[in-house]
């Protein structure tokens, strides 16, 4: 049972950085200077407080830059490769027990799956947006991944299960509309 949750929470903070890559981390590292998260062993550096500082600093540059219109559109480039690095590493930072093989193979398809996946949502997201609204809706699209990035990111390390379970919904829901979107073009 610890290694699907540790399992499920890799994959939910995975997903939550292909929202916003630093969030999870900073949020992680915000909640280990509690009593309410300590973190593993192999991310014990969270807890310093430098590296506390540093991933606010980064967060915040990257929350900020998404609202700039021009700016969010030149993140997403970069971002859907980091979204994958990021969800890799994430789970694969939680899958300690398993054997190094299957815990990386995990962490590839579930945790970099899991984020690629969030990023590409929010990157159609932010272009339909863009394009309807002249990039006047893309704040309010940026906004709503800043919630959910953080909002993600504490149910994760709260509530593990419940998050995977709303990550595979949303995912879910993710493919179903461009399923629908696919058959509306060719017919």
């Amino acid at each position: 049972m610890e290694t699907l949750l540790s399992l499920a929470l890799g994959v939910s903070l995975s997903a939550a950085s292909g929202f916003r890559i630093f969030v999870p981390p900073l949020v992680m590292s915000l909640l280990s200077h509690t009593a309410f998260y300590n973190p593993p062993a192999n991310l014990a550096w969270m807890e310093n407080p430098l590296a506390t500082t540093v991933l606010a600093i980064v967060t915040g540059l990257e929350v900020f830059a998404y609202y700039i219109p021009w700016l969010d559109h030149m993140l997403d480039v970069i971002a859907a490769p980091t979204a994958f690095v990021a969800g890799t590493l994430m789970t694969g930072a939680f899958g300690i027990e398993l054997d190094p093989a299957l815990r990386w193979t995990l962490a590839i398809i579930a945790g970099g799956g899991a984020a690629s996946g969030i990023q590409l949502l929010t990157s159609g997201a932010r272009l339909i947006s863009g394009t309807t609204t002249a990039g006047l809706g893309n704040p309010v699209v940026s906004t709503a991944e800043n919630v959910a990035a953080t909002g993600l990111s504490l149910l994760a390390l709260f509530l593990p299960l419940i998050a995977l379970i709303a990550v595979i919904a949303l995912l879910w829901f993710a493919i179903s509309r461009v399923r629908r979107l696919r058959q509306r073009q060719t017919a």
